[in-house]
């Protein structure tokens, strides 16, 4: 990881000042590295080695990828903090922040090319394409009460687990691993990209700015219909009809509307439940990997599957 971080800062440089300097403000302020980690970790599983480039590139075109996305995200989203600093669209203008992170894209595409490896290449393309389709079929759907699980699912596994199996997979296939191995890799990628979003849903309703990197009651701010919310809809709309129509559905919200929605949302067992379908999803993520061989690379993408769910129990 020590190698890939090496090679995310290198590559984030140009001759155009504000592209590293803002680049560097989102990179350097600590993310989890979660989705580099799992494509060195998926190329250790199968054998790869330190003589083995492909993977160490193909980790910092993942997070360049993810990278790109936030930038993007928080303009539309109009969020003001991102791993606990201000928003960069905050600081340097919405114009900059969508061009740093196209810039961001096409060094990420960079990396891939240089690979030699079709298939990652296409592996990590069509992640980029399945990521937008699920921001912006999430848009389309927000402040709609009426999301069922079945679309909400659909929603996060394109959003946000895709890239996660595309990270796993492409390491594998990086390594040289075979069929077999490939499809477990991303089988668990997706399982445990949907606990981690499942997880940071419940998270946004139950954690400290601190603790997210970004403001608690951010989805409820934004309208977005996520599944602590959907559930606890579900559960109190007998008697709380007017409070979610006026919340959510026409977005006619005061400062106090985030407390009333929490105690809601935590009283309803709408946590507890998320939380289970984590669990969950986890397990899944940890069952794919059976197919590999024992070894300490294995035990690490099983704890991060842990991890995902344990952070925000």
């Amino acid at each position: 990881m020590a190698a890939v971080d090496a090679l995310i800062l290198d590559r984030m440089q140009s001759d155009v000042p504000i592209i590293p300097k803002l680049a560097e403000h989102l990179v350097s302020a600590g993310g989890k590295r979660l989705r580099p980690l799992m494509t060195v970790a998926a190329a250790r599983a199968v054998g790869a080695t330190d003589d083995i480039v492909a993977p160490r590139k193909l980790a910092a075109a993942v997070e360049f990828i993810h990278t790109a996305t936030l930038l993007h995200d928080d303009i539309v989203d109009a969020s003001e903090l991102r791993r606990g600093k201000v928003a960069a669209h905050l600081i340097w203008g919405a114009p900059t922040s969508v061009l740093v992170g196209d810039f961001l894209f096409a060094r990420a595409f960079e990396l891939m090319v240089e690979t030699d490896s079709m298939r990652a290449l296409g592996i990590l393309a069509e992640a980029s394409r399945v990521i937008s389709e699920g921001e912006v079929l999430q848009l389309t759907r927000a402040h709609d009460l009426n999301l069922d699980q079945a679309t909400y699912l659909q929603i996060i596994s394109a959003k946000t687990a895709e890239l996660f199996a595309a990270a796993a997979e492409a390491g594998a296939v990086g390594a040289g691993a075979d069929p077999a191995a490939i499809k477990a890799l991303r089988d668990y990628g997706m399982a445990l990209g949907i606990a981690f979003q499942l997880a940071d849903d419940a998270l946004d309703y139950g954690a400290t700015a601190e603790a997210l990197g970004k403001n608690a009651g951010d989805d409820f701010n934004e309208g977005k219909a996520t599944l602590p919310l959907l559930l606890a809809v579900a559960r109190t709309r007998g008697r709380e009809e007017a409070f979610w129509e006026r919340t959510v559905t026409k977005g006619e919200r005061t400062p106090e509307d985030f407390t009333r929605a929490r105690e809601l949302i935590i009283g309803s067992g709408a946590i507890g439940a998320t939380l289970d379908l984590a669990g969950d999803y986890a397990d899944q993520a940890k069952a794919a990997l059976s197919v590999l061989p024992s070894s300490d690379w294995r035990a690490a993408l099983e704890d991060l599957a842990d991890f995902a769910v344990s952070r925000a129990a």
